[in-house]
């Protein structure tokens, strides 16, 4: 019975001690915590505007196209050989974006909403858009 009573108690000892936070030094905590906040960094994008970025994560080459430059409804290509992989929508109206030139629906479409959407990682390389009237 003594056996089944140490096991237990140190069973226990060692669950308490898992659970009691542990003193990190500063450096690693300094760290740690910067690394969350880079990975959370929305890229910059105007008000009224669609951003897109040639890398994932808001990286790389941004191009901006505001509204009166596109018009709604018609298909805008990126240029030749550009792609973006990652987009803010802050037009104010809902953004088809293509993986084809053409705004073709053979390829991969997503619609996102003007609402100020910041998408990190499209599912596809995105090669033209199209600003919708609503």
């Amino acid at each position: 019975m003594r056996t089944a009573t140490t096991t237990a108690a140190a069973a226990t000892a060692l669950a308490l001690a898992a659970l009691l936070p542990t003193a990190a030094p500063a450096a690693a905590t300094a760290t740690a915590t910067a690394a969350p906040a880079a990975a959370a960094r929305l890229g910059e994008c105007p008000p009224g505007a669609l951003c897109l970025w040639a890398g994932e994560s808001f990286t790389g080459l941004r191009q901006t196209h505001e509204l009166y430059e596109t018009g709604t409804d018609s298909c805008v290509p990126l240029p030749p050989g550009d792609t973006a992989l990652s987009l803010a929508n802050r037009t104010g109206r809902p953004v088809t974006v293509h993986q084809s030139p053409e705004c073709e629906e053979t390829g991969e479409f997503d619609t996102y909403p003007g609402s100020g959407v910041w998408t990190p990682n499209t599912p596809f390389q995105v090669r033209a858009f199209m600003v919708r009237e609503s």
